[in-house]
This record gives structure tokens, C-alpha cells and sequence, in this order.
């Protein structure tokens, strides 16, 4: 047992989820000057979207909604960071308690729902970024502000066009975030006839404030159906999308080892970690089946150990993220995914 394993199952693991989060951010903020100009060690650089990325391996978003410590992730051997989600208006999120451990599952539930500080204070971080070759690659992750409602489709495009005017000229590429489970009416966006002509808006703003193509990507759901899921391919070949992520947190419950009570004391909320493995590898498997080389695929979710790293990259990920299983690997987690690739 490591000494983070003793920290975690003796410490961490009585502490409010939330705050033992805030505890680490501020550590990493603290020690900014430091790991921000340390070299990202190991691994095998790796060319997608007309990008170099150090590694395959890749912090999800959650970790640092609000362009804060992102730059400092690096050294602990991520090759790519994805910010956010990000929203046009800043907003303080759902109640707390709101984000939860099951350590017999190795998984997270959160509710957090888009806290963030919103995209101009996001924006006003990023422009103070900066690039270095063969350094951190940042994506930057936007979603719906909450009191936008899902079925007025005009509001919806005017308010991620301003978190793609805002965010998209700091971002080395851009995902649109239609499937998390915690903004009420979000993934009814995932429906292809919604999420078309929302991309189309997104692509036309980010082409009108860069003066590059910036990547863009969509950010999908589990719990698709496996039909949907190759109707969001079939449209991101249509639309000239760079690519795809698979897959989002799950709302389903099903096969948890931790007990029926606590799931249900805990109620709702995206569920991330180990339990996600089986269904996220399945869906990047239709995902790359259905697009062939065309697109870049970033598999997220259960990724824990290197072998299923592995797997997730024989399904046909280019890259892979994770961020529940640092959480329970601590700072020395990504280091042995990347000895494992």
C-alpha cells in the first residue's frame, strides 16, 4: 500500500469530497511557479487533430473547471488537459453537498452543475497562457448556462457562441459538452436534430475569432442507445467535426458493489469511475467502426489501470482521459499509465 493509499483510506476518505478537492487545487496553485516549468515526463508524443500531444494521456474535465491549475498538470505526466465545462454565464452549481466517493466501486457521483466562474473570467486566465513546444496540449470544454432553456434553440447557439467567441482563440482545440447529466434539459441536445445545427454555430464562430481551423469535438453520453450513438458519428463525418468523446458520466446504477442504501442516500448525479469501463470501451468501439480513420476519438471513463488503457486504445482511441481513478491513484497515477503504454 502506498503512502497516498493509507492518506486516502485513513484521511481523505472521511473529509467532504468537495473540500478534499479544494484542499488539493490549493496545493497545486501554491506550488505553481514549480510544476508549470517542469518537464512532462514519459511517453511517446502523438500527432491528432493537426496537433502534437506529449502523451496519450489526458486529464478529463472536472478537475479544473475555472483555467487555474491546469498548466501545472503536466508534470504529473498528462500530455493534455481539458478545462471547464465552461459556461457563458458564471454560476455557482447545485446545491452541496454534491460530489460523493464510492471506494468499493472506485467511482465518483457529482452533481456539480457547471460551477464555474463563467467564460470571461475563464477567458480572461487563458490569455496569460503560454505555449511552449512539445508542451501541455489544452482543450477547452463548453456547455449550457443553466437558466438557458434547452428547447429555445436560438438561445442555446447564442449562448455557446459566446463561450466559443470568448474561450475558442486560448484553446488548442474546442469540445461542445451536450451530455452531462446534471444541467437540467442538456442532453436533449445530444438528439441529432438539435446538435447539427448546434455545431454548425460553434464552427462558424470559432472560425470567425481564430485564425487557425481549431479542432472541434462533441462529448456523448453512455447512455445512448447504440443507434444514436452512430447517428452522432454519421453527423460528426457530415459536419467535418474532428472528433468525438466517449463517453460522459452514466445515470445508471446498475452492477454497483457499494450498498442500495448509500447509492440511494446519495441520489442523483453523473456516475464516473470503474463502473463506466465496460459500456465506454463499447461505444468507442461503434464510434470507431462507424468513422473509420477519419476521425480523432478520445476515450473517458474507467480508464484505472494500464491495461484498460490499453484496451480503450485497441477500441480505436487515439487518446485517453481520465480523472476519478487520480483521485483514488493519487499523484503518482498517471506516471504508471504511462510506463504501461
Amino acid at each position: 500500500m502506498s503512502v497516498y493509499d493509507r492518506l486516502f483510506d485513513h484521511v481523505l476518505v472521511k473529509m467532504d469530497a468537495e473540500r478534499a478537492h479544494h484542499l488539493t487545487y490549493d496545493a497545486l496553485r501554491a506550488a505553481g511557479p514549480v510544476l508549470s516549468r517542469a518537464p512532462i515526463p514519459g511517453g511517446s508524443p502523438v500527432r491528432a487533430m493537426g496537433l502534437t500531444f506529449p502523451n496519450r494521456l489526458g486529464l478529463a474535465p472536472g478537475f479544473d473547471k475555472n483555467a487555474q491549475v491546469y498548466d501545472r498538470m503536466g508534470a504529473f505526466g498528462f500530455g493534455h488537459v481539458e478545462i471547464g465545462t465552461v459556461t457563458a454565464l458564471a454560476q455557482p452549481g447545485n446545491p452541496r453537498p454534491r460530489l460523493f466517493r464510492l471506494p468499493e466501486d472506485r467511482a465518483i457521483v457529482n452533481r456539480m452543475g457547471f460551477n464555474n466562474d463563467g467564460a470571461t473570467a475563464v477567458a480572461a486566465r487563458l490569455a496569460k497562457r503560454r505555449r511552449r513546444p512539445g508542451g501541455l496540449v489544452l482543450g477547452v470544454n463548453i456547455g449550457k448556462s443553466k437558466v438557458v432553456p434547452d428547447d429555445d434553440q436560438a438561445a442555446v447557439e447564442a449562448d455557446y457562441e459566446t463561450s466559443t467567441r470568448l474561450l475558442a482563440p486560448h484553446a488548442d482545440y474546442l469540445v461542445v459538452n451536450v451530455s452531462s447529466p446534471n444541467t437540467p434539459g442538456l442532453r436533449n441536445l445530444q438528439a441529432v436534430e438539435k446538435l447539427a445545427p448546434l455545431l454548425a454555430h460553434v464552427r462558424r464562430t470559432a472560425d470567425q475569432v481564430t485564425t487557425r481551423a481549431l479542432p472541434l469535438l462533441v462529448k456523448i453520453a453512455p447512455d445512448l442507445s447504440d443507434d444514436d450513438v452512430l447517428a452522432v458519428a454519421d453527423m460528426a463525418l457530415d459536419l467535418g467535426l474532428a472528433g468525438i468523446i466517449a463517453t460522459n458520466t452514466t445515470i445508471s446504477r446498475e452492477g454497483l458493489r457499494t450498498p442500495a442504501a448509500e447509492v440511494g442516500r446519495i441520489g442523483a448525479g453523473g456516475l464516473s469511475g470503474a463502473p463506466l469501463t465496460g459500456r465506454s470501451t463499447a461505444v468507442l468501439r461503434l464510434l470507431r467502426d462507424r468513422v473509420g480513420p477519419e476521425l480523432t476519438l478520445i476515450g473517458v471513463g474507467g480508464i484505472g489501470t494500464p491495461e484498460q488503457a490499453r484496451e480503450r486504445i485497441a477500441a480505436g482511441a487515439d487518446l485517453v482521459q481520465a480523472y476519478s481513478a487520480l483521485i483514488y491513484g493519487g499523484p503518482t497515477w498517471p506516471r504508471t499509465i504511462l510506463k504501461g503504454l
